[in-house]
């Protein structure tokens, strides 16, 4: 958690009160969006320099009548000429309130005339430029207390934050308790002219606390780092858990709080669960928190039960509601979650989960050539959830009585809607071994019944408008979806998902590298850009170390090892050990960041650190233990102050620990 020292919050509260206080809630319901038209294909009344872009999303406001610069000199240099405020807009393309904001804001010509005029603007594929996404959204997050996408940030010409919120509707009045974007634009080009060295003061105040948060860090001196970690992270997961619905970090009196899969956690507890040198009472104790999770999430509206696979979080404690869009990251991650635990337990419900989130990543996010697409939208026809929900009376018309009654009984479409209006997010009521007990079947049977039932919804729901697929692929989250497919293959005897996960590799080891071999983060349209980040290699190196220990073939230690010292290279940070986010030959931004802590995805450091352990046995390169160990020590402050914030990072010193005693 962000720590400001009071001084800095009072003088940071000032600028946001002379602001107007300008807010940076969600909005409270989708209710409120009316559905846009659709944008009309033919001969469009604008173009701006987007329409030079590769990203999906970027491609999506290339005919805004807003004059989009994407991040680079051009648009930099012209605010430092023309002394202009910077307005930065970041988001991506299954974010809902993004295409929201487009709507309403970007496509509105006033406004547009009005930005044009007076700011220069910027769009950014948080997806594409992480390293720029998370500069600003830290900088959102030190003025408003609190962050989200589309992330709004207005900088000084040098591109130092001085204002930042997420969500605006267009003009006062349009949602309760919200300024509307006019306005604000407005009062921000005002203060500029009024009182431009002030907002440069406080940008430079703001750009001073992110470079200590970014920058900050280095290892502890004294306190050593014990196998205790581990015990320490998964008590702290024992406390966060939610008993009744599985899960992490509820709220008993908020049963609206998002809550999120988390994988990170439950990859931490499934090798804790396996692991036979700890105390049996430990390990079970990891496999009950690990089963209860993913019995909730498998039952509720959070998997896609017609077509495979998971959406993003849960808009409620019970995992019944999703926010609709899916993530590769997500089900990549699941995906060796979920067959590993199905090693562990041999339960068939899991390898089941596995099964059909694989056939629909197959099906619907894997290019001809082998990699992996980004995202699914979460909305459809300016809706949110559509293409994914369904009335009683389309149900009906598509099945037998017999398949409606049984899809009934086992999705709870007995009772009320269970979203918006007459609509059901289909989910299982109980777990498929208590459906099929009360309707006297075997769970195999039931299962069994209920294919070619959803089989004929899935051949319904694909006539339906589809959400946008962003079709970019990015060389970290294919490295995690590498790793899915390869450990669904170990662990379920599959021989196609190796030779999937297989693919894809060599499809990022042809197409994603420069001529002296060093990864991009990027492809789309025919074409790879962009410098690759830490978590490009991190991720990518780990897919081809899982790709290895599926098929013990050398080629990929080969590959992998020939990565990880272009990695040490270029992102090794000497002084503190471990890496930074960004190569040493990347451009310079305002912070060179380097974060320890799992979020949706693994830190980069502590995936580099497990990586460098095991090629350091398997590849016989001991000189990688000493930077394994470095790795890990730069985060020991984190491990010791708050280590449920690093499970991985846990697990990598496990691993370490395992490795010395071994020697």
């Amino acid at each position: 958690m962000l720590v400001i020292h009071s001084q800095s919050r009072a003088r940071l509260v000032s600028i946001v009160t002379l602001l107007l206080l300008f807010g940076c809630t969600k909005p409270a319901s989708q209710d409120a969006v009316a559905e846009a038209e659709e944008k009309s294909p033919a001969k469009p009344k604008h173009t701006n320099r987007l329409a030079d872009e590769t990203s999906p999303y970027l491609l999506l406001h290339a005919h805004n009548p807003v004059d989009w610069y994407p991040w680079g000199e051009e648009a930099l240099t012209k605010a430092k000429k023309e002394n202009k405020v910077i307005f930065l807009s970041v988001g991506y393309s299954s974010c809902h309130w993004c295409h929201v904001m487009e709507r309403e804001s970007f496509m509105d010509e006033e406004i547009a005339k009005f930005m044009n005029e007076h700011f220069v603007c910027i769009k950014v594929d948080r997806e594409e430029r992480p390293d720029v996404d998370s500069i600003y959204m830290l900088a959102v997050q030190i003025i408003s207390k609190r962050g989200g996408w589309p992330m709004s940030v207005f900088m000084t010409p040098d591109a130092k934050p001085f204002y930042g919120a997420t969500y605006f509707p267009a003009r006062d009045g349009d949602r309760a308790g919200s300024p509307g974007f006019l306005t604000v634009l407005k009062r921000v080009h005002e203060l500029w002219g009024e009182r431009g060295e002030t907002l440069r003061e406080d940008a430079d105040r703001v750009t001073s606390l992110i470079k200590m948060q970014l920058d900050g860090g280095g290892p502890v001196i004294g306190g050593e780092l014990t196998e205790s970690i581990s015990d320490q992270v998964q008590k702290t997961l024992q406390e966060q858990f939610d008993p009744k619905y599985g899960g992490f970090g509820f709220v008993e009196t908020e049963p609206q709080r998002p809550k999120f899969p988390e994988p990170s956690n439950l990859i931490f507890l499934v090798q804790r669960a396996g692991d036979t040198s700890l105390d049996a009472a430990v390990r079970e104790q990891a496999r009950q928190i690990l089963t209860e999770t993913l019995d909730h999430m498998a039952w509720g509206g959070i998997r896609d039960h017609i077509g495979g696979g998971f959406h993003r979080y849960s808009v409620d404690r019970y995992w019944r509601i999703p926010h609709f869009e899916k993530m590769l990251y997500d089900n990549g991650q699941l995906a060796s979650v979920y067959a590993r635990a199905y090693e562990l337990t041999k339960r068939d419900d899991y390898r089941h989960v596995v099964e059909e989130m694989l056939t629909f990543i197959k099906r619907e996010m894997q290019d001809q050539g082998g990699g992996f697409y980004a995202a699914l939208d979460a909305e459809s026809e300016g809706q949110e959830g559509k293409y994914y929900v369904w009335t009683k009376a389309e149900l009906s018309s598509l099945l037998s009585a017999s398949e409606m009654e049984l899809v009934t009984a086992v999705y709870g479409l007995g009772d009320e809607p269970n979203f918006e209006e007459d609509t059901y997010a289909p989910q299982l009521s109980q777990s498929l071994a208590d459906a099929a007990q009360t309707l006297k079947l075997t769970e195999a049977e039931l299962h069994e019944k209920l294919v070619p039932i959803r089989a004929k919804l899935l051949t319904a729901r694909n006539q339906r408008k589809r959400p946008l697929t962003d079709t970019k692929i990015l060389t970290a989250w294919n490295g995690l979806m590498i790793r899915g497919f390869a450990d669904a293959g170990r662990s379920l005897q599959h021989a196609e998902y190796i030779a999937t996960a297989q693919r894809a590799a060599d499809f990022v080891l042809q197409n994603l590298r420069t001529k002296d071999g060093r990864l991009l983060r990027t492809y789309s349209q025919g074409q790879a850009k962009l410098n690759a980040y830490l978590d490009d290699y991190a991720f990518f190196i780990d897919g081809l170390i899982s790709l290895h220990q599926a098929t013990d073939d050398k080629r990929w230690i080969d590959a992998a090892t020939e990565l990880m010292d272009l990695q040490i290279a270029s992102y090794h940070d000497a002084k503190n050990g471990g890496f930074y986010f960004t190569s040493n030959d990347h451009e310079s931004l305002i912070a060179r960041g380097r974060n320890p802590v799992d979020g949706a995805r693994p830190a980069g450091n502590s995936i580099s650190a497990r990586n460098l352990l095991y090629l350091a046995k398997h590849a016989d390169k001991p000189e990688y233990l000493n930077l394994a160990t470095g790795a890990i020590q730069s985060s020991a402050s984190l491990l010791q102050r708050s280590p449920a914030a690093a499970p991985m990072m846990a697990l990598a010193l496990d691993e370490l620990l395992a490795t010395q005693q071994e020697q």
